[in-house]
């Protein structure tokens, strides 16, 4: 596990907004995505990607993973784009609206060195889901981030504030990126200000098994690393399920007896990655 970071956090900057990309270098969040999509108009996408470029140059992004969303890969800008990801450090490249696995080897076939991450946020995704997480076995695929305003549009449904409407597609999505070891980040919360939904979400997303989530402004990270960190609780039960079968007695045993219940070795490796992770979650806070 010594690879394993944490990417609680994940924060949707506009590549174009020098101030906000400055501020970013001082945040708790995780991951700093610098978009060229959505958050660019037409006219500003050559500028937003040179500005990204300078950015990863320049660095001073400490811990923090700086990922680059390019825009479509159907658009007049994508091929600009993934030859910017491929020549400044970032740690990823962010393709968004990806359909089918094909998509994942259009992209690969187009950078040469970032691991790529797709976003899953169109309708045509969700039959070929596993397909697409089984790309990572040939590519550099690595994440899927999901986009829920897209899958919301798509399905022309009305978001509840449960979002009971999506959870089944959330669910197949996290499935297919387990399946091949990807991380997966949950999607945005659009209210900027309504902190108790924000922290409702979080722990919904938490509780289902997702890495992190992505934001759309600073004031959210707190919560969100909050909700996705290891809770004392998680830590000292971690704690003490690795320390049980340290001893002699769980030599060779594939499960054990601890305080009533029955531990398996599959709890173990639970444990030693929750343990891993509040060790990094500390050190990038």
């Amino acid at each position: 596990m010594s690879d394993l970071r944490p990417r609680r956090s994940a924060l949707f900057l506009p590549a174009s907004n020098a101030r906000a990309i400055e501020k970013a270098r001082t945040l708790s969040c995780d991951v700093v995505i610098l978009d060229l999509e959505d958050a660019v108009a037409p006219e500003q996408k050559q500028a937003a990607r040179e500005a990204a470029v300078t950015a990863a140059r320049e660095g001073g992004f400490g811990t923090r993973e700086l990922v680059l969303r390019i825009n479509g890969l159907d658009s007049p800008w994508a091929a600009d784009d993934l030859a910017a990801a491929d020549s400044a450090p970032f740690d990823a490249v962010l393709v968004p609206k990806v359909n089918a696995a094909a998509d994942i080897d259009a992209a690969e076939a187009q950078v040469q060195r970032a691991p790529i991450w797709a976003m899953i946020e169109t309708c045509r995704a969700i039959p070929s889901l596993g397909a697409i997480a089984a790309a990572a076995e040939r590519t550099r695929l690595q994440a899927f981030v999901i986009g829920t305003n897209d899958l919301a549009k798509e399905m022309r449904c009305r978001l509840s504030p449960d979002r009971a409407e999506l959870l089944p597609l959330l669910t197949l999505a996290l499935a297919a990126g387990r399946g091949w070891g990807l991380t997966v980040l949950d999607g945005v919360h659009n209210a900027i200000d309504d902190d108790a939904g924000l922290e409702a979400v979080c722990r919904q997303g938490a509780a289902m098994g997702f890495d992190g989530k992505t934001l759309i402004h600073p004031r959210q990270i707190a919560a969100c690393n909050a909700a996705f960190s290891p809770t004392p609780e998680d830590v000292a039960r971690a704690e003490a399920i690795v320390a049980a079968f340290a001893t002699p007695d769980a030599d060779g045993r594939g499960a054990i007896r601890l305080d009533g219940a029955m531990v398996e070795r599959l709890h173990l490796e639970q444990a030693q990655r929750v343990l891993a992770l509040a060790v990094q979650g500390r050190s990038a806070d």
